[in-house]
């Protein structure tokens, strides 16, 4: 984790920060953090920034956090990929939001196996979970737009052309 990204719930104020989950273990057990020490943190879509540890327990910690850096750029792209095998998942969505990826937009073809479409790291909370994980080593903080598309032929023939309007399109 080279960036502590953090949601609009762990605030408690405009400048301080509680965490108590899997964050507050990375922070004891990789970073051995102590009371004052700096983290380099990101809200999520947000801006980046500093925080200082202000309080140090041992369920949680309380941050003062000052957001002054604007995330990287995006690059200007657009991914379509056919729907892999689950277990590739988890690391697809790491893997595009650690990339610097905008947008990916995951269909049907006719080798995608329709259980493909049953699996729980599609479910939103899995897909968002995932991304975070890779924006979390890219130091970033914008989050990837996820498209799914389970019909193949309309959104190639509706969709897709509006999508690569004005751009050079790589199969």
């Amino acid at each position: 984790m080279n960036l502590l990204l953090l949601e609009e719930a762990d605030f408690v104020s405009a400048d301080r920060v509680v965490l108590a989950d899997r964050r507050f273990t990375h922070m004891q057990d990789i970073h051995r953090v102590a009371v004052g020490d700096n983290l380099r943190v990101g809200r999520i879509n947000g801006l980046m920034g500093k925080a200082t540890v202000l309080r140090l327990e041992k369920h949680e910690a309380e941050l003062e956090v000052a957001f002054d850096q604007q995330p990287p750029a995006k690059l200007p792209l657009t991914l379509v990929l056919a729907v892999p095998r689950p277990k590739m998942l988890r690391r697809l969505f790491q893997t595009v939001a650690t990339l610097g990826v905008p947008r990916l937009i995951l269909l049907n073809s006719y080798k995608v196996e329709k259980s493909f479409w049953q699996t729980p790291f599609l479910h939103p909370d899995s897909v968002r979970e995932n991304l975070i994980l890779g924006l979390e080593q890219a130091r970033d903080t914008v989050l990837p737009e996820v498209i799914i598309e389970k019909r193949f032929k309309p959104f190639v023939e509706d969709r897709l052309p509006a999508i690569a309007a004005g751009t050079l399109g790589l199969v």
